[in-house]
């Protein structure tokens, strides 16, 4: 019994889940609170580049660095948004073993570092562009 106490920590660490979404990301562009269509983007983070004409849909699976949109549309000026993954965490998890006879105690303990997630883009996305 006393071994299995010791597993606990492992045993929660290894049920725990991120769920950061599904990696689908809406994209669409606006000037002055109205969103319109037709805008050629440029999707890109680490991993992958993706040519669209908004509004328009992605699947960008987990997060792999900054995601970078870059938009144009005749009459209006280009427009560049930049966005860090949100969600990204590490945590770490504390083992111990403590000993001893009577009221005295020895411990002894390391932590190792566990990432809990890779992170995930807004599953929504609206890029402004100001007319020129």
């Amino acid at each position: 019994m006393r071994y299995a106490i010791c597993l606990l920590p492992l045993l929660l660490t290894a049920c725990a889940s991120g769920g950061w979404g599904d990696g689908r990301v809406a994209i669409s562009t606006a000037s002055n609170g109205q969103e319109f269509g037709g805008a050629t983007c440029t999707v890109m983070n680490n991993a992958a580049s993706w040519n669209v004409t908004t509004p328009a849909s992605i699947q960008t699976g987990r997060a792999e660095g900054e995601l970078r949109i870059v938009c144009n549309k005749p009459g209006y000026r280009t427009s560049e948004l930049r966005l860090p993954p949100y969600g990204q965490s590490a945590s770490s998890m504390g083992v111990g073993l403590g000993g001893g006879s009577g009221g005295v105690g020895v411990g002894v303990g390391f932590s190792l570092p566990i990432a809990s997630g890779g992170g995930s883009y807004p599953p929504r996305i609206v890029v402004n562009m100001h007319p020129l």
